[in-house]
């Protein structure tokens, strides 16, 4: 009798085992990942893609870029978050490029790293080769460094998105603040160093023109986006700043906080609300 039971552990163990080998090999065969090669980046950028289970060359999809965190990799979402869950949930292709410690912006000092270029240069082209897109319906979000490129990239291309968002947002292009900030998260001033490799020295050079709140300012924009930040993070007073000057502007801004700091468990509860603030443009 003991030997059964022990055979009949075994055999249970062994199809929990081949179910959990099943599972991940579904999850793989729904990811596709790209490595793409550009002169405008000195290494290749890696992008995951994420594609609901029931995509067909029949139809077309809305379309979500994620953008991740400073000192993060195009892996920090799907660590983050499960990307398959949500593609399959919101019918939605989902997009994960490396966007290194570039800030998303063309380094007017480095020329291999002139992210933006790449993004809509390289990048977009390849998504809309390669996937069934509906153009009405492209979004773009981000954490961190992540919300700074999302929202700087919706501001100055917005006739390629419906909307975008930011979580926890850097939004706020300072040196005092991102040193600051990089103390308080790295023990060094690792931030502020690769800003200066990017743009300059702040004392020689505008550092404020790529704030968020400069770009609004000069790229006024009459589509409303989201931007959301725990009230304990570091970086939630220029989250605020930025909702203040957008309803100056009559610009139409949904701020959401709640309680949160500046990590992965924040931004594991925030973005279903992006995703359900992108479900809720759908054109």
């Amino acid at each position: 009798m003991l030997n059964f039971v022990a055979k009949l552990q075994n055999m249970n163990r062994a199809l929990f085992i081949l179910i959990g080998l099943l599972t991940m090999s579904l999850s793989l065969q729904a990811q596709e990942q790209w490595i793409l090669k550009s002169e405008y980046l000195s290494k290749p950028d890696t992008i995951l893609v994420f594609k609901p289970e029931t995509y067909n060359d029949q139809e077309e999809y809305p379309l979500v870029y994620l953008l991740h965190g400073y000192s993060e990799t195009y892996k920090q979402w799907s660590q983050i978050t499960d990307l398959q869950k949500l593609a399959n949930q919101y019918g939605m292709v989902i997009i994960t490029p490396d966007g290194y410690v570039s800030w998303y912006l063309n380094s007017p000092f480095d020329k291999g790293s002139r992210m933006e270029d790449f993004f809509f240069k390289d990048l977009v082209p390849k998504v809309h080769q390669s996937l069934n897109i509906d153009d009405k319906n492209i979004f773009i979000s981000g954490l961190s460094m992540g919300g700074y490129g999302a929202l700087r990239y919706f501001l100055l291309h917005n006739d390629y998105f419906s909307t975008a968002g930011s979580t926890s947002g850097g939004l706020n292009v300072d040196f005092e603040i991102f040193e600051k900030a990089s103390l308080t998260f790295f023990n060094n001033t690792r931030v502020t160093d690769d800003l200066t490799r990017l743009l300059g020295n702040h004392s020689e050079n505008d550092w404020h023109q790529y704030s968020i709140s400069e770009l609004l300012k000069r790229n006024k924009t009459k589509k409303g986006f989201l931007i959301d930040c725990g009230t304990e993070d570091i970086l939630y007073p220029a989250t605020v700043e930025l909702k203040t000057l957008a309803d100056s502007l009559d610009i139409p801004v949904t701020f959401m906080t709640q309680s949160g700091d500046h990590n992965p468990e924040y931004w594991s509860k925030s973005i279903e609300h992006h995703f359900v603030f992108f479900k809720q443009h759908l054109k």
